[in-house]
């Protein structure tokens, strides 16, 4: 095990922990690798990919992973499942701590999209386990269990609806990239259809062929993607909710409930590591 934890900066890619520590993961001989790193919000990483499976545990922060095929936002208590070969690049929307695994790819599968997870208590335990081995070792024995149970954990993970397609059609793109600017519950599947000259039925068919998903529900992730960020920074609940598009608190709040399990001023410390004392 190794543990990395840095305050990433304004670095030069020469000298910047960060690389360093991915140029580490490609050559390490370890079954599973246990990172720990602290980011300011702002910090972004360029495209790159690893050979390994990757878990991306969001302690606290929020975080935006983006693929050609679609963004994937990780709120706090949640990780990013990315497979081996995945090109991906990040976004530090808030302060962030990680806590990063890496495995190979048999042991989660491989190929496919990445997927969002609801980090369990247990799954958080046996990882900050692993991150923290440098400062407190474990057995050889305690190691291998600890390794073998986040494996078999990490595996049945319950997944969250957070990703965003993206389409490949340009016209129907750059109007999703408009909404993204300012995204609104209010949007209207009539409107959408009507600036691209097709009819109701032609774009509901259309768009989800592009993106695999109904325009309800990439409306709702959009919103949500939106709204995660401003509630980490700790602005008012109901100020989100407004300028979201909803009409009401209880609206935004029960749709958070559905796809987080949370209610939204659960997000809004998100500074504060909202599990250090669970």
């Amino acid at each position: 095990m190794r543990k990395i934890d840095f305050i990433a900066s304004g670095q030069t890619e020469v000298d910047d922990p960060h690389y360093a520590s991915l140029d580490w993961i490609e050559v390490a001989n370890e079954p599973v690798l246990a990172l720990g790193r602290a980011y300011p919000a702002g910090f972004n990483v360029p495209e790159h990919s690893h050979r390994r499976t990757q878990l991306w545990f969001a302690r606290r922060g929020v975080v935006l992973v983006s693929t050609s095929s679609g963004r994937w936002m990780i709120p706090p208590g949640h990780a990013l499942v990315i497979p081996a070969g995945l090109q991906h690049a990040i976004d530090v929307i808030s302060d962030v701590d990680m806590h990063s695994i890496y495995v190979h790819p048999p042991a989660t599968g491989a190929g496919g999209p990445p997927r969002v997870v609801e980090v369990t208590t247990l799954a958080r335990s046996l990882i900050a386990e692993l991150v923290e081995a440098d400062d407190r070792p474990l057995s050889p024995r305690r190691q291998g269990l600890v390794m073998e149970l986040l494996l078999e954990e990490v595996a049945n993970l319950p997944d969250k609806p957070l990703g965003l397609p993206v389409p490949d059609d340009e016209r129907l793109a750059r109007l999703c990239r408009d909404f993204l600017k300012a995204p609104s519950a209010r949007a209207s599947i009539d409107d959408w259809a009507a600036r691209l000259g097709t009819s109701r039925r032609s774009f509901t068919r259309f768009f989800r062929e592009e993106t695999g998903v109904s325009f309800g529900t990439w409306r709702q992730q959009a919103c949500l993607f939106a709204s995660l960020p401003r509630l980490a920074d700790g602005e008012p609940v109901t100020q989100v909710a407004l300028e979201a598009g909803y009409e009401n608190i209880a609206a935004f709040t029960t749709m958070f409930r559905r796809v987080l399990g949370s209610a939204p001023s659960h997000y809004r410390k998100a500074r504060r590591d909202p599990f250090h004392d669970a």
